[in-house]
């Protein structure tokens, strides 16, 4: 089996992908590590997930801080205290500044509720509705300085049905980032996934411009 591969993950809210990939990690046979969950708001509910597990928690709140470089500077000395080999980034809502991004270049991943390029930011449920789109998803990718923009790891496409509302479309892409975040996470503490100056790596293969797809 793969050595132990420790994660640790940054959230802001309820921590519902944070608990996906607790469950994942308990199949007996995961090379993944949740070392600790840290927060920039003490009543995250996903710390109670993580203390739940049994997973070390820390709270860093960013209004103690003379702007985003202090606190991030301040968040990278207490993320790598835990010496992870992956950050990822579960509902963290906190644009990064590049310092940071630049520390973590290759082994911090995301989770956006959109098939990205399209509609990074905030309301994606509602603009895919807006736009008349036929399909919409979500998409785990590498992050870079670029907001939502880095290269593509793997994306789940599901139909927009004819009576979707924004709530009901975020429900159905919920059980899907559930799915493919912990897979992209594994694939990732297997030593399979990795990024390099082409893009996002799988197996060795450069995978395309949209990522691994899956198709619901």
């Amino acid at each position: 089996m793969s050595q132990t591969c420790d994660v640790v993950v940054l959230l802001s809210g309820t921590g519902s992908n944070l608990q996906a990939l607790i469950d994942s990690t308990r199949t007996g046979d995961s090379p993944v590590r949740i070392a600790a969950v840290i927060s920039n708001r003490a009543d995250a509910y996903g710390l109670q997930r993580a203390r739940d597990a049994g997973i070390d928690t820390r709270t860093l709140d960013h209004k103690a801080f003379e702007g985003r470089e202090a606190f991030d500077a301040a968040l990278i000395e207490l993320i790598d205290a835990f010496n992870p080999k992956l950050v990822v980034l579960a509902g963290f809502m906190r644009i990064l500044s590049a310092g940071f991004v630049r520390h973590y270049q290759g082994r911090l991943l995301n989770i956006h509720p959109s098939l990205l390029p399209k509609y990074k930011g905030l309301h994606t449920h509602q603009r895919a509705l807006e736009a008349g789109d036929a399909e919409h998803g979500c998409s785990v990718h590498f992050v870079t300085e670029e907001l939502d923009g880095g290269p593509l790891v793997v994306q789940a496409v599901i139909p927009v049905e004819l009576h979707d509302s924004p709530q009901s479309l975020a429900q159905r892409v919920h059980v899907q980032e559930h799915l493919i975040y912990p897979m992209a996470v594994r694939w990732f503490a297997e030593g399979r996934l990795s990024l390099d100056d082409q893009g996002a790596l799988l197996d060795g293969q450069l995978l395309a411009a949209s990522g691994h797809l899956i198709r619901i």
